[in-house]
């Protein structure tokens, strides 16, 4: 069975928007300006529980509530732990701030040379392209930029970003992300991945974006072809459920792959949504049959009001645990922790080496089935 047939990546359609124009529903400015943005337009399509009604209350406050229909028709609204429903929709628990917990968890401000430009590891900076989102996750790590709920108030400087990037050599990579830069217009893509591929050391382009899953009408031949024209660029997705695997979804994917785009994922742990072997492992391998390679499983960052949504590490390493040896290797994300503070992504791994006997003639390991080998250590 080919992909695009398989039950579980079906179209999901127009939904409870049967009676907009399958023109409208396929332009993805259309789904931008009928996102749900109010309390009273998500109660009037979904019956919300105290503490969701409680949480977009306050939600203009600290981050803003919008979401796409097309993302809308996957929640189960009969479902209070939905868990799609449990990563757009706010909660109360978001006001609730937990020690450790701050609005800058991975430490970026003070790694920012110029306004949207984070250059935290030797070789490698985050251009920060915008600060809006199609929806926006209620664990999202910068969510006092994004929305600007918080009146932070970005504006991100290009030219002063592009002119550092061209006065240090040593950075060969460069991961657009924001906010959401496929908010960006193709022309203004086209502007800003041309000024990159100008510059001789930058040799590693990448963006980050969720827009495919919250609306794959993003994906249009023009956006491709721009994407063709400066490649490749790597583009890194963020699907967190199966249930976020749809025929839309697909059929985007499909039209970056064959645009010259590799495809890769990065998922964060979350309890109530994926927080279990067996999601996950449909998760990653519907993610393969749409040509995209799980790439890393993030601990949920330490942003204030994140604690409801946090799941516990050893879970994360119970699922990579699951995982090897029980499907296509290709599917095994790295589990990773972006240290508090600004100490960078670290991995997380089962223990399957007995590190003590690397000193020793063997190596004494454990296979995925819980079985004992050795190895020569020299």
């Amino acid at each position: 069975m080919h992909p695009r047939e398989h039950s579980d990546l079906r179209r999901r359609g127009r939904g409870l928007w049967a009676d907009t124009a399958e023109s409208d529903w396929d332009d993805w400015n259309w789904q931008l300006r009928n996102r749900i943005t109010t309390l009273a337009e998500l109660e009037s399509r979904m019956s919300l529980t105290r503490e969701e009604r409680e949480g977009c209350l306050f939600a203009k406050d600290r981050l803003a509530l919008a979401i796409t229909p097309y993302f809308f028709n996957l929640i189960d609204r009969e479902n209070p732990d939905c868990p799609i429903r449990r990563q757009v929709i706010p909660r109360v628990e978001e006001s609730y701030v937990n020690a450790g917990e701050s609005t800058d968890p991975v430490g970026e401000e003070h790694t920012m040379p110029v306004p949207g430009l984070v250059h935290r590891y030797p070789d490698r900076v985050l251009f920060l392209a915008t600060d809006r989102c199609a929806a926006y996750c209620r664990y999202c790590t910068r969510s006092r930029l994004v929305s600007n709920a918080r009146h932070y108030d970005f504006h991100p400087d290009y030219e002063r970003a592009l002119r550092y990037i061209g006065e240090h050599p040593e950075v060969r990579d460069v991961l657009i992300s924001g906010g959401d830069p496929l908010l960006l217009s193709d022309a203004k893509l086209d502007h800003l991945l041309g000024r990159l591929r100008a510059i001789p050391h930058v040799e590693f382009i990448r963006i980050g974006t969720r827009m495919p899953v919250f609306a794959p009408q993003r994906v249009t031949p023009g956006l491709c072809e721009v994407l063709k024209k400066h490649g490749p660029v790597w583009m890194s997705l963020h699907v967190n459920h199966p249930d976020e695997c749809t025929g839309e979804l697909f059929e985007a994917c499909e039209r970056l792959a064959f645009s010259g785009t590799p495809l890769g994922n990065q998922s964060v742990l979350l309890k109530g949504v994926n927080d279990d072997a067996a999601v996950m492992k449909r998760l990653v391998q519907r993610l393969l049959m749409m040509r995209v390679r799980p790439y890393y499983l993030y601990a949920c960052d330490l942003i204030s009001g994140s604690a409801h949504l946090r799941a516990p590490v050893e879970k994360g390493v119970e699922i990579i645990r699951a995982l090897r040896g029980h499907t296509s290797g290709y599917a095994v994300p790295q589990f990773v922790i972006d240290a508090p503070g600004g100490g960078g992504k670290v991995p997380v791994n089962p223990e399957y080496v007995d590190m003590a006997s690397l000193d020793a003639d063997l190596v004494r390991m454990t296979n995925f089935e819980g079985r004992e080998f050795v190895y020569p250590a020299r």
